[in-house]
């Protein structure tokens, strides 16, 4: 599931950054960095019976394994308009007192949150010698992979979250004609509304905040 996730992530950018004319440029980047997550409720109910509902804190352990990353794919039409698609693997823990205090023995989005977007971009290039600042923006859902155990209840697999926009702005240097690097940063929101196992649930806005490095490739 992991991989076809990760496909399709690949196959929108393709077919974002294939979509138009000859004469147009086609961006892929690929990204890593640092990313963690604000506070937010959490709330559900139980797979025995009851429900919860506190506010909680996230770790994104951005540096440990799966890492994080991301893939975009950009046509652009025009020198300063793009469209296009993104896959991000951002990720997300429960907690430890939180955790605690909530009965869960684990509960953690770390095979991703995975957030795709459809994306569109504006730049301002030669702001500077080889220097194109941009921002974006996009719309898109979560496929996030659920690992929840709370009581005899252990919850494993990738689900359908919900709606999630992406806000990004940073700046490229081009190495080569073909070859850039960038730094961003780059805020998702999203809403996630998920089953536990035996009938449990769990709802929660989860808003992360990332400063990304990675290398683009024009075509």
């Amino acid at each position: 599931m992991k991989t076809q996730i990760f496909s399709a992530a690949v196959c929108a950018a393709a077919l974002a950054a294939t979509a138009g004319s000859a004469q147009a440029e086609t961006e892929v980047s690929i990204y890593s960095g640092i990313q963690g997550a604000a506070g937010s409720t959490l709330k559900g109910d139980y797979p025995s019976g009851g429900s919860y509902d506190r506010d909680v804190a996230w770790d994104g352990r951005s540096g440990e394994m799966p890492p994080y990353y991301g893939i975009r794919g950009t046509w652009w039409q025009s020198e300063r308009l793009g469209f296009g698609a993104e896959f991000t693997h951002s990720k997300v823990y429960l907690d430890g007192s939180d955790k605690s205090a909530l009965g869960f023995d684990g509960f953690q989005l770390s095979d991703g949150l995975n957030v795709l977007t459809a994306n569109a971009m504006v730049r301002f290039p030669d702001q500077a010698p080889g220097v194109t600042p941009y921002f974006g923006g996009g719309i898109g859902v979560t496929l996030p992979h659920v690992d929840a155990e709370v009581g005899s209840s252990d919850t494993f697999g990738y689900q359908f979250g919900g709606p999630a926009v992406r806000l990004t702005a940073g700046a490229s240097y081009d190495v080569t004609e073909t070859v850039a690097l960038f730094g961003e940063y780059q805020f998702t929101a999203s809403w996630n509304d998920l089953d536990l196992d035996n009938g449990g649930s769990a709802k929660t806005q989860i808003n992360t905040n990332a400063v990304n490095l990675g290398v683009a490739l024009k075509f």
